[in-house]
């Protein structure tokens, strides 16, 4: 499970990163084209959106594989250790339940619905696009099953760290 984890860690870096730039050359492009050429393109301003969206869930996924977002767990640290485990075993579960009806199905169900709906500046549908939404549920999914089984194992305390890194 920990190559799977490092394999779908070393996609999203790179997913991000590749996003990232083709969103950097696209708003450049947006603006070099308004400002200095005086005739913008119409599509730039829609993929530099679509980019935006696909980025911001795939970062979203992959600061999640490494328990970065905020957590306030200051009262969670007080329980016993076992109480501290179940909570964060909780947590995770109810993370996949989210990620489960909320990005998964949520996410098919919006694709599958707009399949067909063509963009005005790109040569693409929408449905496609919203597939990001359940490719990250997936991911997410997977993350907190990591999770899970990590604190399980021992491999993974219950709550991060929080304490600052002195230099």
């Amino acid at each position: 499970m920990q190559l799977i984890k490092r394999t779908f860690d070393r996609f999203l870096a790179s997913a991000c990163v590749i996003l990232f730039a083709v969103l950097v050359v696209t708003v450049v492009w947006q603006v070099f084209s308004r400002q200095v050429l005086s005739s913008p393109n119409a599509w730039t301003a829609e993929l530099a959106q679509y980019l935006f969206v696909w980025l911001g869930l795939f970062g979203a996924a992959l600061v999640f594989a490494e328990r970065g977002h905020i957590a306030v767990d200051f009262l969670v640290r007080k329980f016993p250790n076992r109480v501290e485990k179940a909570t964060a075993l909780f947590v995770q579960a109810a993370i996949i339940a989210f990620a489960s009806l909320i990005f998964v199905w949520g996410g098919y169900r919006v694709s599958v619905q707009s399949w067909n709906q063509a963009l005005s500046g790109l040569p693409v549908t929408v449905g496609p696009l919203y597939l990001a939404i359940p490719i990250t549920g997936v991911v997410i999914i997977f993350y907190a099953t990591y999770h899970i089984v990590a604190i399980l194992r021992g491999d993974e305390e219950a709550t991060e760290d929080t304490e600052p890194d002195v230099i």
